[in-house]
């Protein structure tokens, strides 16, 4: 699927036009003989924050123009597309280190593949600009060691459609641009970093082919934080739900992540660590409206657990914060997410660990997953700066590391999963080890063009030994069983295509040994989140002979995407086709026994 033809004459029209805009630099390249350098209209490329001394964010058109330019000046870059937004844009995907941008060619390198995605919140628009400018200096001919061993696709805008609603009063207490950033859904209202499971958004339906198609190794999804008042230039998550592989959760944990933090910190000065939701139990802070003698932002810092979810101990801001978790307030009202930890002493939490966030899910398909989030108090510039510093060593450690990256993620794909215990659910884990936790004073500063005050850091900071609660545990798991024999309706059938779970269809009826899950209640949320009305069910599997009719799905679980299987099947698991509510009809049929049922005997067409 490639860019249309007007499109690309439209664009190099563009690229002539900035070499023309340059005057003098161009002219003094007039005449001379070609040579395999870049065009100086290429070192003079500006994104539109730089060429706006950062008070303006990229449209969707300049991040457009701005590939198209990399792509006609390096033969490095190849640009194509992947899906479409909502409202029809079509999402860029820039490839290098491929002899082009087809999956075929970039599977065919055998090199480590990274995707790398920004602006899945629109009004998040750091990442974006850090990848606009990570590909202008690859077109300049940096970074060329890289390629060697990775191959890069990135989409700097993954959300184009909330990236155009731009206004002065999204997010109007974050340190800028100033002339305003887009909004956190998509052009449906959706939030797209909650659409990984139930995929109701065309952006994240073409996610999950892009997924597919190319298989990236390692995905980086970048974002900017929503008010915690640390002091880390840098946060960071890996795959939190507790049914990701060991392995993907290991070469994080143990590798990537903390060797990445380190050299930021050697190199840049650049404090990182995980990702932060919720501070409780430091007084200082307890005011959730920033801290210490600069006053308070609008806005402002997250406080204790105030900021945003309540007192310390409930499930505050650990589940209510960006989950939208039963209990926690947060932005609807779906069940799940986690709740908060009953800590007596300064403590911090991580950000919520349900598949239908997108890093969780990647990991679920066996794949390395980061999410990264800038500090939002930081000054737009230097939060730039810092998520292409984060991507950029993301890199530099997969270029490194490559064997291990690929040997761990074929691990998992080889390893069956049936029988073993399988996490539906999970509950906040306390780290063995207290952490020396940096949180910073905030002050305020006024938007000149709307007059409301914007949170910044002072650059005082202090620090305070807490409890962490940086990962997840098991608080409920099933035995994954050989297969899953799901009724055709219309809406599980095309979402397991969606994902790209294999199936097979039963062409006579069978009779088989299993089970059936008892239904013993089925209640519905209070209130809508995100399109739908969640339901949650409780009962137990039991032994049952099973009639299966013509027509049923056959969902094997010995397959790569066995885990994805599990959470997107069972009754239990918080984001399941039944916990959206896309079994309704199915449920209603038959109340006390849940449609899908499993086994684990031979089935016709096994071996």
């Amino acid at each position: 699927m490639v860019l249309k033809r007007s499109i690309l004459i439209r664009t190099l029209m563009m690229s002539a036009l900035f070499a023309l805009s340059l005057g003098p630099v161009a002219a003094q390249n007039a005449g001379k003989p070609a040579a395999p350098q870049v065009p100086a209209s290429l070192s003079a490329l500006k994104t539109r924050p730089e060429r706006t001394n950062y008070t303006e964010t990229s449209r969707y058109q300049d991040v457009i123009d701005f590939l198209h330019v990399l792509a006609a000046a390096s033969p490095r870059i190849h640009l194509t597309t992947y899906g479409y937004s909502f409202e029809g844009r079509a999402l860029p995907l820039v490839v290098i280190g491929a002899k082009d941008a087809s999956p075929e060619a970039v599977k065919a390198t055998g090199k480590v593949r990274i995707y790398i995605e920004g602006n899945i919140h629109a009004g998040e628009v750091e990442g974006k600009e850090a990848m606009l400018e990570l590909l202008r200096s690859i077109a300049l001919g940096q970074h060329a060691g890289w390629f060697n061993s990775v191959v890069l696709m990135i989409n700097p805008i993954f959300n184009p459609d909330g990236n155009e609603r731009i206004s002065l009063s999204n997010r109007p207490s974050q340190n800028g641009p100033i002339g305003g950033e887009g909004q956190r859904a998509n052009g449906q209202n959706y939030d797209l970093n909650r659409d990984f499971m139930k995929l109701d958004a065309p952006e994240t339906r073409s996610f999950e082919l892009m997924m597919s198609r190319y298989d990236p190794h390692i995905v980086v999804d970048l974002h900017t934080t929503d008010g915690s008042a640390h002091a880390y230039q840098m946060t960071y998550a890996p795959p939190l739900h507790p049914a990701t592989p060991a392995g993907v959760v290991d070469i994080l944990r143990n590798g990537l992540l903390p060797a990445v933090t380190k050299v930021m910190k050697a190199k840049d000065g650049m404090d990182s660590y995980y990702y932060i939701e919720g501070i409780m139990n430091v007084p200082e802070l307890s005011r959730g409206r920033g801290m210490g003698p600069g006053g308070p932002g609008r806005g402002g810092g997250q406080g204790a657990a105030a900021g945003r979810a309540g007192a310390a101990g409930a499930q505050g801001a650990a589940a209510g914060g960006r989950a939208g978790a039963a209990g926690g307030g947060g932005r609807g009202a779906m069940p799940g997410g986690r709740g908060g930890p009953a800590c007596t002493g300064p403590c911090f939490t991580t950000t919520d660990y349900t598949a239908r966030y997108g890093i969780n899910m990647v990991g679920l398909r066996n794949r390395l997953g980061i999410l990264s989030e800038t500090f939002s108090y930081l000054p737009f510039q230097d939060r730039i700066k810092a998520a292409r510093r984060f991507v950029e060593e993301i890199i530099n450690y997969a270029q490194q590391h490559s064997p291990e990256i690929q040997k761990a993620t074929d691990d998992a794909d080889k390893k069956s999963i049936v029988g073993q215990d399988i996490a539906l659910r999970g509950a906040l884990a306390k780290s063995p080890e207290k952490f020396e936790f940096l949180y910073t004073e905030l002050t305020a500063v006024k938007n000149p063009y709307t007059g409301q005050n914007m949170s910044t850091t002072t650059g005082v900071r202090h620090s305070v030994t807490a409890d962490q609660y940086i990962s997840f545990e098991a608080s409920e798991s099933t035995t994954a069983p050989r297969a899953y024999l799901v009724p055709a309706t219309r809406y599980v059938q095309e979402r397991l295509e969606a994902h790209g779970i294999p199936f097979t269809k039963l062409d006579q009826p069978i009779t088989i040994k299993g089970e059936q899950f008892r239904i013993e209640s089925s209640a519905l949320a209070a209130s809508a989140y995100e399109g739908h009305t969640a339901r949650t069910i409780t009962g137990k599997w039991e032994p049952a002979d099973l009639n299966v009719p013509v027509g049923t799905l056959v969902v094997r679980i010995d397959q790569p995407l066995g885990r994805l299987a599990v959470l997107l099947l069972e009754p239990r698991s918080e984001d399941s086709f039944a916990a959206w509510g896309l079994m309704e009809d199915s449920l209603a049929a038959q109340p006390q026994l849940f449609p899908i049922t499993r086994t684990s005997e031979k089935l016709p067409g096994d071996k």
